[in-house]
């Protein structure tokens, strides 16, 4: 298992700067919290921001927030694919988001091998991760006391996660449109 110190990040962001000259973008972290609405926001923002691909593990998935946002993406070309708790996403809510995401054309998985698959987590163009206790949920962005973290730029660590979300996707079983 590897760590990243802020040390190791700032360096990171450095030695990029030092070989790729000005036009690398730096890393950066940004926090945010709920329920007074930055959280969420974040969370789009960075959905908002992809070019190419975002890997998303989830917990419990309702917010229509998130799924619109995910949808929207996944039309303008970008590769998007989700894993999700299989025990947390039961209910009738859950499963409305999860058939709308489906429906748009977004592969999605649900894992059922642990006793909770409480991972929460936004892998976007293999550089940028979200993560934090943020539940992909109405709950989760207006009525819980959630954190987001956003690490942009650090391939490192986003090739970590992602080795991480693929280990899930693995694991999972696709999932079959349900009304």
């Amino acid at each position: 298992m590897r760590y990243f110190s802020y040390r190791q990040l700032a360096l990171s962001g450095m030695v990029c700067f030092a070989l790729c000259g000005p036009a690398a973008a730096a890393p950066s972290v940004q926090a945010a919290f709920s329920p007074e609405r930055g959280a969420l926001q974040l969370i789009l923002n960075v959905i908002e921001s992809s070019q190419h691909s975002i890997r998303m593990m989830g917990y419990s998935f309702t917010s229509p927030e998130v799924t619109s946002a995910l949808v929207r993406a996944h039309r303008r070309g970008v590769d998007v694919r989700i894993v999700l708790d299989d025990k947390g996403n039961r209910n009738k809510v859950s499963q409305a988001a999860i058939n709308t995401a489906v429906s748009a054309g977004i592969p999605l998985r649900t894992n059922d091998r642990y006793a909770i698959m409480h991972d929460k987590v936004l892998i976007v163009d293999e550089q940028t991760v979200e993560t934090g206790s943020f539940n992909y949920t109405r709950a989760g962005a207006r009525k819980n006391s959630e954190n987001v973290v956003v690490i942009r730029e650090v391939p490192e660590l986003a090739a970590t996660y992602l080795q991480h979300w693929q280990s899930r996707w693995e694991q999972g079983v696709d999932w079959k449109l349900k009304y």
